[in-house]
């Protein structure tokens, strides 16, 4: 024991120097152009219609500390009667389908509605091929179940296309109330 304390003693701290906060004064006019829209803080309901889960892991690195959505006002939300704004991604799986709808029913209005990827704005490769985008196995982009405010193509799209599409799509729902 006495051999490892000399030794640490000896060595001193090896590990690297602490990093500055990163400091951006784009955070702070994101939450001023949230408050003066909505007046409160954004709440998003994500529905996972049948995507392959890569959209899904560029809307998780919105809530790492270097996007800091939740430091901006944004936050995500259990239930759809708290949503503000219902972000899709994936085509729409035949099983899915009423899933999709009822969530959509369930927001309050004025009901937002963002597709994220290939799959959710034109059905992807799953709809190779197809006109309409439907397969046996799904009814197609989200525009075929439900009404949709803002697409956001790219398969994945990035974070900072998702941050920009979702400020895109509360824009107009301001000047319509």
């Amino acid at each position: 024991m006495l051999n490892t304390l000399t030794r640490m003693i000896r060595t001193g701290i090896l590990t690297e120097p602490t990093l500055k906060p990163r400091t951006s004064n784009l955070e702070p006019s994101l939450q001023q152009s949230l408050w003066a829209i909505l007046g409160r803080a954004l709440c998003i309901r994500h529905v996972d219609a049948g995507s392959c889960n890569a959209c899904e892991l560029e809307i998780h690195a919105l809530n790492n500390p270097y996007y800091n959505l939740e430091g901006i006002g944004i936050k995500f939300v259990a239930s759809p009667r708290h949503a503000d704004l219902l972000l899709v991604t994936g085509p729409v799986s035949v099983n899915m389908e009423e899933a999709l709808r009822r969530t959509y029913d369930a927001m309050p209005n004025p009901k937002l509605v963002v597709a994220i990827g290939d799959c959710a704005t034109c059905g992807g490769i799953s709809a190779a091929g197809q006109i309409i985008g439907a397969t046996y196995a799904t009814r197609g982009p989200i525009s075929s179940v439900i009404p949709v405010n803002r697409t956001i193509p790219g398969c994945p799209p990035t974070p900072a296309a998702i941050m920009s599409g979702i400020l895109e799509a509360i824009a107009p729902a301001k000047r319509d109330s």
